[in-house]
């Protein structure tokens, strides 16, 4: 049976980045006749509790409205949700291609099947980039216990958006990249200050493959275990700077150090918006 206009709410619960209920960002995932009151979203985003929950209506055949929330409140635009959404979508209705309404913009999603598995793919909004002043970078170094000097010099500082604002921070290794533990409180205020949605904590391991750790605080939650928003903002700010060729395809591992394993695939084109792929099954009940 498709998902239309005719049926009561559902709120259905997805895991986004992976092939496995164990791995990947999980996503509420609300669809209805009629977008409820934000208050209302705003209640039941919390009460499911995961990093997000989007809500989504139709408009007019694969057209939908969507708005996405935190547990702490209402955010532009969420990667890996959306990814979820499109994979709910196309296993419950007729339709593989979708065009998102967002608080950002329209987003395009297409689903395809590849080894059995549905998986979604996301064209971002136009990305941007904004320098990312002394006094942000100190501040957001002190708050995580980074030391300057720990930096990659390679992948110097940025903010960066394509939906949502980041800041990009890339270590100079592995190792530090992999001891997270930052004031939560000084952080948010920080982030709040500043638009930034998460921090986009990253090591380049080789010319195609990233890993990365998003801390969310003004999402309410520690850190993130796959964020397609930022995703897409890495991307935008790497062909920005001209620290890849294009096109180009990169991979970004994130959640290995919280236990959820998820795999974002990028695709950066020459011009244009960002495309971030990525498969998503549903949660177990319960979950």
């Amino acid at each position: 049976m498709s998902l239309s206009a005719r049926q009561p709410p559902q709120l259905h619960r997805l895991a986004a980045f992976t092939s496995r209920a164990d791995g990947g960002n999980p996503a509420g995932v609300w669809v209805g006749a009629a977008l409820p009151e934000a208050a209302a979203m705003q209640r039941l985003a919390t009460a499911v509790g995961f990093s997000e929950t989007v809500f989504l209506s139709p408009q007019h055949g694969p057209q939908r409205q969507v708005r996405y929330f935190s547990p702490a409140g209402e955010v532009p635009f969420c990667g890996h949700a959306t990814i979820a959404a499109a994979v709910l979508l196309a296993e419950t209705g007729p339709g593989r291609s979708f065009v998102f309404h967002t608080p950002v913009g329209a987003v395009p999603v297409q689903v395809a099947e590849r080894e059995g598995v549905l998986q979604a793919s996301l064209t971002s909004v136009e990305p941007r980039q904004a320098p990312a002043a002394d006094p942000l970078v100190a501040a957001a170094l002190e708050a995580l216990g980074w030391q300057a000097e720990e930096l990659d010099p390679a992948l110097p500082p940025m903010k960066a958006y394509a939906g949502a604002w980041h800041l990009v921070l890339a270590a100079a290794t592995a190792e530090r990249l992999a001891r997270l533990q930052y004031a939560f409180e000084p952080l948010k205020a920080l982030m709040l200050r500043e638009d930034l949605l998460t921090l986009q904590l990253v090591w380049r391991q080789d010319r195609q493959l990233f890993h990365s750790r998003n801390p969310f605080p003004v999402g309410g939650v520690v850190e993130d275990p796959a964020t397609g928003s930022a995703a897409a903002a890495l991307g935008g700010y790497l062909r920005a700077a001209g620290l890849i060729p294009v096109p180009a395809t990169l991979e970004i591992r994130q959640g290995e150090a919280m236990g959820r394993p998820s795999q974002l695939l990028v695709t950066v084109p020459a011009t244009g918006g960002i495309v971030v792929s990525g498969g998503a099954v549903r949660l177990p009940a319960g979950n």
